[in-house]
């Protein structure tokens, strides 16, 4: 039975029961997530009046709690009313009964004493921190509350007068933790500020438009908004990051367009968690391409919900059916093939399908209740800044908390500013913007970053005043970037000492059956307490979006026959992320275990020394295929070991056998030069290859 065929069984919103469900620790997703028998009877239990609810007035809570025991007469010690056996015997009562500090009449626990188990429970201990400590499903705690007359989900409290009643229903010895000394020692995390609930008011929904290239997102937005922004960019690819706002009926839908999931994941690595759903946008007669791919395991990564839009179901070539076939393969298993995840056929170019993705976006956002306090001083993201020739430093700023006045001083990351002047998403003057609004804002010191949280403060001279401590921190952190090594070795720090540790792979390969293998060998890898999850896989060479998605996830790289290009070499560097490159599955996997061990140090170092691009080839008598290239990076030099790329993938691993630069044979060339390079005993050079020489160093192992 799904979540909203319960609701209507029950006479309640599907909304209400979302909730109910989430409150007993029942894991759900959407109204249209499926419940099993367990989970129905523990929500219809929690709707039921209690009938054992009502106590005997002069009965302690605890009495009632158990109605066994209860008639037991009071002068009777505890021990004979627990155990009609040994009833004679008066004082000599085991120490787990005299324990609790029960009145006299308390019954002691059912079960015998040698059964008893004393368990710890913070003061004010929630219903899911009580069954953690006592070893029990949360369900069972919550089902037990529930005959006891409390209903209590996984995160509400356990009413103090029911603490040790429920120790004894299970048979345990429940102590109370003393109050912790200096609780505020502990450094808060950053996070959103809270507001008391009856401030909160309901805000639009962010929605992050993702797919692959030329699906249709542009072109989707374009209808939604019904003005023509593809005409404006070139090759009909979004070259920046516009937020804009919609209307459908009296609810407005806040979209931001991004060029990928680049931007995307990019604002996450800074810490902002703007979007609220993503719209994933698959082309029915593409399917699933490689950057959906990338789009699903960012958009995984980030937590948010999902909704897929088929687009181009006006082509002839149209197959939704494939499409929703093929998403499964990367865990996307969509309403119609039983799953929880809403899809919606569409045409981008005709409108065809539209109204009925939007409607969908107004469900989730229903069920969701995305809501802020418009009254508490502005606070929100950075979206896209940049250096405008006739207005300045200008930011578009989405608000996600309070309201944005003109005048109000602003403090973004490092950089200070005065709203000067706003503009809506159509280019009008505005003077507010309340939560979920996108604005640009003119008034900057500075250009701030995409990412940053902003801030409306009391005044120019406290935003300049907290400006300036934050850049002195910029400062000082960026003396000091962990290595690639260091950041390996604080992940395997983690693995060794944690509890439930979990090592987090971003695998590409360099075929679709080496990727599957890899995926099979890694799920049999697993240590009792540690864990292997694959972030990402994909078919390819290593690309700058594998390292951002790592340095998010806090991930390592893996490539089995393939390489980092350029880009994704430098942006490992930079954010200090590990990727680790295998031409021998077995290799790839011994690391593996001597990562899920924590330990791992390499017998072999790589080093890159020169790069080459292939933009010619000739034919040559004694040497066959010579490869006219121009070195980009370092140097090359003949005998040197080089590996040949197409595509990210290695295609030939051996020597430079012959080097000249024009009739000349020489030993080294430059980055900057042009230079002819055969390979040995290789002949299938093509334009646009990439010939990489590198070394390789012995390390002692420590």
């Amino acid at each position: 039975m799904r979540v909203y065929e319960l609701a209507r069984d029950l006479g309640v919103e599907s909304k209400e029961m979302l909730e109910r469900a989430r409150e007993l620790g029942i894991e759900v997703k959407t109204a249209s997530s499926g419940l099993d028998e367990d989970s129905i009877a523990l929500i219809r239990m929690s709707y039921e009046e209690p009938e054992a609810a009502p106590e005997p007035e002069p009965a302690p809570p605890q009495a009632a709690a158990r109605p066994e025991p209860a008639p037991e007469p009071a002068p009777a010690p505890p021990q004979a009313a627990a155990r009609p056996e040994p009833a004679p015997e008066p004082a000599p009562a085991p120490p787990q009964a005299a324990a609790p500090p029960a009145p006299a009449s308390e019954p002691a626990p059912e079960p015998a004493a040698d059964d008893v188990r004393l368990v710890t429970v913070p003061p004010g201990a929630t219903v899911a921190e009580f069954a953690e400590a006592a070893g029990l499903p949360v369900g069972d705690v919550v089902k037990r509350l529930i005959s006891m007359g409390t209903v209590a989900g996984a995160n509400h409290p356990v009413p103090p007068d029911k603490v040790e009643a429920l120790g004894d229903a299970f048979g345990l010895l429940v102590d109370v933790a003393a109050e912790a000394p200096t609780p505020a020692a502990e450094p808060a995390p950053v996070e959103l500020p809270t507001d008391d609930p009856s401030t909160l008011r309901p805000r639009p929904p962010v929605v992050t438009v993702m797919g692959h290239v030329d699906h249709g997102k542009t072109k989707l937005l374009d209808t939604i908004r019904r003005t023509n922004v593809v005409a404006d960019e070139a090759g009909g690819i979004t070259q920046h990051i516009g937020a804009y706002q919609v209307r459908r009926g009296d609810r407005a839908i806040t979209f931001i367009d991004t060029p990928g999931h680049e931007a995307f994941t990019s604002l996450r690595a800074r810490g902002a968690e703007v979007t609220d759903i993503v719209i994933l946008v698959v082309a029915s007669d593409d399917g699933v391409m490689p950057q959906t791919v990338e789009a699903i395991s960012h958009a995984k990564a980030a937590g948010v919900t999902m909704l897929v839009a088929i687009n181009k179901m006006d082509l002839e070539g149209a197959d939704p059916y494939a499409v929703r076939a093929q998403l499964t393969e990367h865990g996307i298993v969509v309403e119609e093939l039983g799953g929880d995840v809403v899809s919606a056929e569409v045409s981008a170019l005709t409108g065809e399908g539209v109204d009925q993705l939007l409607e969908y976006v107004d469900l989730v956002a229903e069920l969701e209740e995305f809501s802020a306090n418009p009254d508490a001083p502005a606070s929100g993201t950075v979206v896209e800044s940049q250096l405008d020739k006739g207005r300045g430093p200008v930011a578009t700023l989405i608000v996600q908390r309070g309201t944005l006045h003109t005048g109000d001083a602003l403090v973004a990351g490092a950089v200070a500013g005065r709203v000067r002047a706003m503009f809506d998403h159509t280019g009008a003057k505005a003077k507010t913007a309340t939560p979920s609004t996108p604005v640009l804002v003119m008034g900057w010191d500075d250009v701030p970053q995409a990412g940053d949280r902003f801030e409306a403060v009391e005044d120019d001279k406290t935003a300049r005043a907290i400006a300036a401590e934050r850049l002195g921190e910029l400062r000082t952190q960026e003396l000091r970037v962990p290595t690639a090594a260091e950041r390996l070795q604080g992940i395997l720090d983690d693995i060794r000492t944690a509890d439930q540790a979990e090592l987090r792979l971003i695998v590409k390969a360099d075929a679709h059956g080496s990727l599957e293998a890899l995926r099979d060998a890694v799920a049999k890898r697993s240590r009792e307490d540690a864990r292997i999850t694959i972030v990402h896989g994909a078919v390819g060479g290593i690309n700058e979006n594998d390292v951002l998605l790592a340095e998010t996830t806090g991930s390592v790289v893996f490539g089995f026959n393939v390489r980092p290009d350029a880009k994704a070499r430098r942006a490992a560097e930079d954010a200090g992320v590990e990727v680790r490159t295998y031409r021998i599955i077995y290799e790839l996997l011994d690391d593996l275990e001597a990562m899920l061990v924590g330990q791992l140090a390499p017998e072999e170092v790589e080093s890159v020394l020169g790069v080459a691009e292939v933009r010619a080839t000739f034919r040559a008598p004694r040497f066959g295929t010579i490869a006219g290239c121009y070195v980009t990076e370092g140097e090359v030099a003949r005998g040197g070991k080089a590996r040949l790329l197409r595509d990210g993938v290695v295609v030939y691993d051996g020597t430079i056998g012959s080097l000249r630069r024009f009739k000349d044979d020489v030993r080294t060339v430059a980055a900057g030069y042009e230079c002819g390079i055969g390979l040995e005993n290789f002949r299938d050079v093509k334009e646009g290859d990439v010939i990489e020489a590198y070394v390789v160093r012995e390390v002692a192992r420590t």
